[in-house]
């Protein structure tokens, strides 16, 4: 009889250090999570007001009323994934702009915003990649044994991540 008692309370205490050993994964997981989506959403800030900074000069030199006006929309309202396409789409038009008139390359102020752009830019990728990482781990986490138990009782879901890459080599590949 104790030693029934013995083992049950072994196997027990067993289950529930596994359990929180997969637990601690999840939660490491979900703060490093959070901290990408931080730096992400920064990073996607800071390209905003160096691409808001670039319309006036753009602007005034090729005399345009409107320039980039998807910047206008509230960024707030989306979430990390929105406002990267949306912004990546606008810093897309700037260069296309730049490459149809090159005079613009001569105004300093531009060129030194569209450095900050691109070191703003290697950032965005710096942080996207970390993310997708972290979110692949916890992606594993969710379906493999015993974490998905874990998973089940705390409602854990696979996360989605970025995988825009991918999408324009797709999109590149149907036009064709």
């Amino acid at each position: 009889m104790l030693e029934s008692i013995l083992l049950t309370i072994v196997i027990v205490s067993f289950l529930l250090f596994i359990f929180t050993i997969c637990n601690n994964h999840f939660q490491l997981a979900i703060i490093k999570i959070d901290k990408a989506e931080e730096d992400i959403d920064l990073y996607l800030q800071k390209k905003k007001e160096l691409l808001e900074r670039t319309r006036p000069i753009i602007k005034k030199e090729l005399k345009l009323k409107e320039f980039m006006d998807d910047l206008d929309e509230d960024l707030e309202e989306f979430n990390h994934f929105e406002k990267h396409n949306l912004l990546k789409i606008v810093y897309n038009e700037l260069f296309k702009t730049i490459d149809e008139n090159e005079k613009l390359l001569k105004s300093d102020a531009l060129l030194n915003i569209l450095e900050d752009l691109n070191d703003n830019e290697e950032n965005i990728v710096g942080a996207i990649k970390f993310y997708n990482d972290t979110v692949v781990e916890f992606n594993q986490l969710v379906v493999s044994f015993p974490s998905r138990l874990v998973a089940f009782f705390k409602r854990y879901h696979k996360k989605e991540f970025y995988n825009n890459e991918k999408r324009e080599i797709f999109e590149i590949l149907n036009q064709k």
